[in-house]
């Protein structure tokens, strides 16, 4: 199982509702999206987790501390630390958005990566508008091949 984790309004239901669940592979992949105030019933999922899709909505500065402190706690669960994790930049379509750099250099992700257990891939998306799409695509069957 996938798990499609972050804070409140970062467009983990919109990303859901594309065709991203339309993943022709051998065996299904179950993508299970968990919003952000449901944060503290997250660890009940994290048995069946293979791999991680961590949205962060790159149009809302304000919230990178949340988005900061969510990505930290996951990637301390002993239950996920063989899970693979692929870090959503959302929102890129935006005309406000930070850029990647703004953001690995505020949430210091360099040093979270550094330190993290788990294989950490980085795509920036909009999935308004589904550019990146086809590598988050890509990332799923990738990993789903790998675990299977």
């Amino acid at each position: 199982m996938c798990l499609l984790l972050g804070p409140t309004g970062v467009g983990k239901t919109l990303l859901v509702g594309t065709n991203l669940t339309d993943i022709t592979v051998q065996r299904k992949i179950t993508i299970r999206e968990l919003g952000g105030c449901m944060g503290p019933i997250w660890s009940s999922y994290y048995g069946n987790c293979h791999s991680l899709l961590f949205m962060i909505d790159v149009s809302n500065p304000t919230q990178l501390s949340v988005s900061c402190m969510h990505l930290l706690g996951l990637l301390s669960a002993e239950q996920l630390a063989k899970a693979s994790v692929l870090i959503l930049f959302n929102k890129i379509d935006l005309p406000c958005y930070m850029t990647i750099e703004e953001i690995k250099s505020l949430m210091k992700l360099p040093d979270i990566i550094a330190c993290a257990k788990q294989n950490i891939t980085m795509a920036e998306i909009s999935a308004w508008k589904g550019t990146g799409l086809a590598a988050v695509l890509r990332w799923l069957q990738d990993t789903h091949r790998t675990n299977s």
